[in-house]
């Protein structure tokens, strides 16, 4: 019985989606962040999944500089009290660093089956690659 050849989809549309790498209809999530172990639809094993803390990461490192730079403007520009920030900043920055994180891991995830990443080893030069 010969194996099934599934199409190469493109990480970024099934990975923002939330979707499958391999069939691209099943769902990558079980929660808002926890992987599914397997896909209900083509059965794919997500335990080579290891996005680790890169989806946070990319949050901090994009989304966090407009809340910094909002929260510095609001305090130089009207020397706003601690309410006003609570009010404003605070709410800018969950809205800023919350809603990305599903669709980043899900990209990070997809492209780690696309790509075949797998954990880095030594190969020795007397050893095949």
């Amino acid at each position: 019985m010969s194996e099934r050849v599934w199409p190469e989809l493109p990480p970024f549309q099934t990975g923002i989606r939330g979707r499958c790498p391999r069939c691209g209809e099943g769902h990558l999530f079980q929660g808002f962040l926890k992987l599914r172990p397997q896909c209900e639809v083509c059965g794919l094993d997500y335990s080579f999944a290891d996005p680790a803390d890169g989806p946070a990461f990319f949050v901090m490192m994009f989304a966090c500089v407009p809340v910094v730079i909002l929260a510095l403007w609001l305090e130089v520009k009207y020397q706003a009290p601690l309410w006003v920030h609570l009010v404003t900043t605070l709410p800018f920055g969950i809205l800023t660093c919350v809603p990305p994180l599903r669709p980043l891991k899900g990209w990070l995830v997809a492209s780690q089956y696309y790509f075949k990443a797998e954990e880095g080893r030594l190969v020795r030069k007397d050893e095949p690659a």
